[in-house]
């Protein structure tokens, strides 16, 4: 009887075999995930500089109808920031292009370019191109209504 307790003992704990196994599941597991975050974050840093800079244009069309006078939104493509001028300006990544499609100067990638807006809703400026290693997208703005379209 003392010789099979004791051998029971003995059989209760992980073998070093078992060890291994585990432990190399829970690096594979770990370095996919780490693969998997480093290619989404590019693409999410991305979508965000799109959607603020979207909405900067946004909140200066708010600023202008409300106060009843019109509002600059300034891009600097050279210090690749942005923001709505004398209220500060925001960074652009670096690994995010941007360009202007300008309805009478035509592409425009470097300087600084001011979007104007009015109180009466209108907007006068052009397109802006985004564009990183894996995605694009356009921000353009319809000139009367001062409406956003992103594609």
């Amino acid at each position: 009887m003392r010789n099979a307790e004791e051998y029971r003992k003995r059989d209760s704990g992980f073998t070093l075999l078992e060890l291994i196994i585990v432990l190399f599941l829970i690096t594979l597991i770990l370095g996919l995930s780490a693969v998997m975050f480093a290619n989404f974050l590019p693409s999410s840093r991305f979508d965000s500089t799109v959607r603020n800079i979207s909405a900067t244009i946004k909140y200066a069309r708010s600023l202008a109808h409300i106060n009843g006078e019109f509002q600059t939104v300034l891009i600097d493509l050279d210090a690749k920031t942005f923001g709505i001028e004398g209220k500060g300006s925001k960074d652009i990544p670096s690994d995010v292009n941007i360009k202007i499609i300008d309805p009478f100067a035509g592409e425009v990638d470097e300087g600084e370019y001011r979007f104007i807006l009015y109180p009466g809703g209108g907007v006068e400026g052009g397109t802006v191109e985004l564009w990183n290693a894996k995605k694009s997208a356009r921000i353009e703005l319809e000139p009367i209504a001062g409406t956003l379209i992103i594609k």
